[in-house]
């Protein structure tokens, strides 16, 4: 399965993330400001990362537009993770290089089907990413 980087500040929510990937066999990574996300993101080499909006210090919209624009970390797909469905944070996380978006609360058939369409597109050809495991 993939390795996935959480960069999330909320220790429930990132409780809940971790718990979400571990069940669907994914290895899990956690970090808790988007600098440690940005530290682990170039020495992990993560499958994808999950990355909190609203992050102390610097947010996730600007760790994202410096993780596109290193190319060690260009290709990793991001998934933005946001606490409220805003459009405006919907398009800010385009313009930024997000390869995905979802609101929270997070629902994990959602979750896992934006993982799944991310990791199969970001496989090698000739390699078929493994699914998330679909339901719990």
């Amino acid at each position: 399965m993939a390795k996935v980087l959480i960069i999330e500040d909320n220790p429930a929510n990132m409780k809940l993330t971790s718990l979400l990937m571990r069940h669907a066999g994914h290895t899990v990574l956690c970090a808790i400001d988007a600098e440690h996300g940005l530290t682990m993101a170039h020495a992990e080499q993560p499958d994808l990362i999950l990355m909190d909006i609203q992050l102390p210090g610097m947010d996730g919209f600007a760790a994202t537009s410096l993780l596109k624009q290193d190319p060690a970390t260009a290709t990793i797909p991001i998934i933005a993770l946001t606490s409220m469905a805003m459009k405006e944070d919907q398009k800010k996380s385009e313009i930024a290089g997000c390869d995905g978006y979802i609101a929270k609360p997070l629902r994990y058939q959602e979750l896992y089907a934006v993982i799944d369409a991310l990791l199969a597109k970001a496989a090698p050809q000739g390699n078929e990413a493994n699914p998330s495991g679909g339901t719990p």
